[in-house]
């Protein structure tokens, strides 16, 4: 029998109650799908085994029951396994408030496609500048306040420009999102394809059937200049797609998102890539000496 996890227990003052399972609805627009894959498999049976150990986070909904803020897959677990109701926290969120916190409670799994997290950082942005211009009504210092997506860059231990560049593929047709999600596009050129206007995007697609090729950086770059000078068509387009690929460039790009799974939430790039360091002389010299013997 494997370990049972320690229980989260709740701030003081809040008391977890058991909400059937028929009264729980999800968040709007809820990001993060919930599959039924290999992990919710696992989550399945430690609920089974010991319950519930982390309560979810629901809110009153004006219509009667309850919104989940954060317990999305603790709830398709219960159903699973059989059980009828959700251990939950129940709190009086207002809208920014709760989307913020759905965000945050899932973003730093490691099963997130990037159409999801894009849709996340879009609807936490939203949120925080709501926010923020609630609270600059009365502020005197609004010049010294951060752009939000700097601000939630650097709160997940990234720049906004990444921020930025993931909300940009919100942008993408939905042809495009599943092709970027299934990792037969790249995210980095997908950056470029989604400043393309929709019906180019179209043609885009048509195109990636009829070559039987996605776009490189550098064609996405092209394309993504064309477009904005208004020569981009099925001509120019074909012929970007249709030009032999220049070999890439002998290199390995590991995103700060890659990484920062490995590292304390504490870690600047800086440090990471110090500690990286470290561990990569250590290996080296590690092989060093097996050879010598």
């Amino acid at each position: 029998m494997r370990e049972a996890p320690a229980p989260t227990h709740p701030p003081q003052g809040e008391m977890v109650v058991p909400i059937p399972l028929t009264e729980l609805h999800p968040f709007p627009n809820h990001p993060f799908k919930v599959r039924d894959d290999e992990a919710m498999k696992e989550t399945t049976e430690s609920v089974k085994e010991y319950g519930v150990l982390t309560p979810a986070i629901v809110r009153p909904r004006e219509k009667g029951c309850y919104e989940i803020v954060a317990g999305h897959r603790r709830k398709r677990a219960c159903e699973l396994a059989g059980l009828t109701a959700l251990p939950a926290l129940v709190r009086n969120l207002d809208d920014d408030t709760a989307t913020i916190l759905m965000v945050d409670s899932n973003i730093q799994r490691e099963s997130i496609l990037p159409s999801e997290r894009a849709q996340a950082y879009k609807m936490k942005l939203e949120a925080i500048k709501r926010r923020g211009a609630r609270t600059d009504l009365t502020s005197p210092n609004n010049s010294a306040k951060l752009r939000s997506d700097d601000e939630i860059g650097a709160a997940m231990g990234m720049s906004g420009d990444t921020v930025r560049n993931y909300i940009s593929l919100t942008q993408l047709v939905p042809e495009l999102q599943q092709m970027v999600d299934d990792k037969k596009i790249a995210v980095t050129p997908a950056y470029q394809i989604a400043a393309l206007k929709p019906e180019e995007q179209a043609l885009l697609v048509e195109t990636i059937e009829s070559e039987q090729a996605t776009p490189s950086v550098s064609q996405a770059q092209r394309m993504k200049k064309l477009s904005q000078s208004g020569e981009l068509n099925e001509d120019t387009m074909l012929s970007i797609m249709s030009a032999e690929k220049k070999p890439e460039v002998d290199k390995i790009v590991l995103t700060g998102d890659t990484l920062r799974k490995y590292f304390p939430r504490s870690y600047t790039p800086r440090k990471m890539e110090e500690t990286i360091i470290k561990l990569l002389e250590a290996w080296q010299k590690k092989r060093q000496r097996s050879q010598e013997r």
